[in-house]
Formats: C-alpha cells, structure tokens, sequence
C-alpha cells in the first residue's frame, strides 16, 4: 500500500496565516492616508492607474475578508478566499501590466496569484454543494449509562 505524502498541519497553516498577515497590510495601506512603505498613497495610485481613490476601500475590503477566510480552519472557507483573491489579483495584475509598473509589484502580484491558485485548487470541494452547506458541529451523543444499575 503507497503511503500518501501530505504537507504537514502546521506548514499550511502557517502558510495560510503568512498570506492573510500580507493581504491585512495591503487592506491596512490601502485605508492609510498618506504614503505608505509601498511608495505613494494608494489614492494618488489609483488616480493614476485611471480608477476612483476611492475604489481602494473596496479593494482593501476584499482584501480583509479574503484574508480572514483564509484564516478559517475550513476548507469552503479557505477555497473561498483563495477564489476571491484569485479574481482580485488577476485585476491588480493586469494593471501593473498596463501601467508598466515597478519590477517588485509585476513580480508580486503574478506570483501571489499562482501561490493562491494552487491554495485553490488543493481547498477546491467535491460537490458545489459543499460551498453553501457548512458541516454543522458534532453533537454529543449520550452513551447508555449504568446509573441506577445494580452492580453484581
């Protein structure tokens, strides 16, 4: 019998909390006024890019709850957002391509997008069904107890 290999708990999960701490600074810069460490603030960024200013909120907002889902100890959760990251980062990346960005930001966002597709694909559900339908929490279940039993 072949021996699965598998990533071990802690690895991925320190994976998934290592993103979801990147993506909360992208939400955390992207609320910040002034500038950032990333350059400029992300108001004049999106100004230039052709977009509202005020599309960063909406963007940082998607980039919060993304990350808290990748945070959750569930699969749909995970495959969630990763998903909604995905579609998030196919935005930004064709952006930075339009826009002939810096190296670092052609270079991150298409990185981050193929790490996030893979998150994707390995967190993806069997049935659509399972995205919508959460497991619910085990009950317990009362064992036939001898109270009240006559011990012989």
């Amino acid at each position: 019998m072949l021996k699965r290999r598998t990533v071990p708990t802690w690895l991925r999960t320190g994976l998934y909390w290592f993103l979801a701490f990147e993506f909360f600074m992208g939400f955390a810069t992207k609320f910040w006024p002034g500038e950032t460490f990333f350059g400029p603030a992300y108001s004049e960024k999106f100004a230039d890019w052709g977009f509202d200013p005020n599309m960063r909120y909406l963007v940082g907002l998607m980039e919060l709850v993304c990350a808290i889902l990748l945070v959750i100890p569930r699969r749909q959760s995970r495959f969630l957002g990763a998903a909604g990251l995905v579609l998030l980062l196919t935005g930004a990346v064709t952006t930075h391509v339009i826009d002939d960005a810096p190296v670092y930001e052609e270079v991150s966002a298409p990185l981050h997008l193929v790490i996030l597709l893979c998150i994707a694909a390995a967190n993806w559900p069997a049935a659509p069904r399972e995205l919508i339908r959460w497991p619910s929490a085990p009950t317990l279940q009362m064992q036939p107890s001898s109270v009240g039993a006559r011990r012989s």
